[in-house]
């Protein structure tokens, strides 16, 4: 693999949209002109080939199959192509049931072969979205993929940012560059009023990671229609490319493109 830049995607906790983002902010840079990959290292629960519509009993199936880069050479994983973005996830190898049962030292030789054995071709930037917390695997990717920066993505209730205060601090011990956070679901607009309505109590500014010193990217407010587009297999850049969220999304990827150089 070459990548001019690896980005991995970070969050303390689950369900704080971390993959949604990801995703969205990949197809963006894909479609602001940059060759993207986006590796789905959360291999205990793979989302991103639900999110692009492939799965196990669907028709595209492009993953299952190697080749051999030279006769007798090394086999060779197709990076599959969706909205731009190539894609390689333990998701393409496992059924959508089936339990990654491995023990911690195996998942990290999972990953190196997802990395190393992708077929990428040259990238301006490769997104991995990592799996919530600071375990293993988390620092596996920062030993092997050796990042440029890494994006938190957090929600706005103080445990969110609790949460990704412990990632921060995993983070700058090891001397990995945040580049910024993403606070997504941080609000939503009434259909019938049009009111901005706060659904998850805000923390307090010197209790969150803004007061840490970490640059805001970009704020993404709360819309159903997101969590159907992830459904449907769209993302939502794609699919609603008018949408706030869309715009939000998007105005991120501008921020990460300006940021990288």
């Amino acid at each position: 693999m070459d990548a001019k830049a690896v980005v991995p995607v970070a969050s303390g906790k689950g369900g704080v949209g971390k993959s949604t983002v990801a995703l969205n902010v990949a197809v963006s840079l894909a479609g602001r002109g940059l060759r993207v990959g986006l590796l789905d290292a959360d291999l205990y629960g793979p989302d991103i080939p639900r999110m692009v519509g492939l799965t196990r009993r669907g028709r595209v199936r492009e993953w299952t199959v190697a080749r051999s880069r030279a006769f007798g050479g090394p086999m060779e994983l197709e990076a599959v192509d969706r909205f731009g973005v190539k894609l390689a996830s333990a998701g393409f190898l496992f059924g959508e049931d089936q339990a990654l049962a491995f023990a911690a030292g195996m998942m990290e030789v999972l990953l190196s072969q997802l990395v190393r054995s992708t077929a990428w071709g040259d990238l301006d930037v490769l997104l991995v979205d990592l799996p919530p917390g600071t375990a293993d695997l988390q620092q596996a990717v920062m030993r092997t993929l050796r990042p440029s920066g890494v994006v938190l993505v957090v929600t706005p209730q103080e445990v969110a940012h609790l949460d990704a205060k412990k990632v921060l601090t995993m983070l700058r011990t090891g001397g990995v560059p945040v580049l910024g956070a993403v606070e997504n679901m941080a609000w939503l607009q009434c259909p019938c009023c049009q009111q901005r309505i706060e659904v998850f109590p805000p923390a307090p500014e010197d209790q969150s990671i803004w007061a840490l010193g970490v640059e805001r990217l970009g704020t993404v407010p709360l819309d159903p229609e997101l969590g159907r587009s992830s459904a449907a297999g769209v993302p939502v850049v794609v699919g609603r490319p008018d949408s706030a969220q869309a715009k939000a999304l998007g105005a991120v990827a501008a921020k990460l493109q300006e940021a990288l150089g």
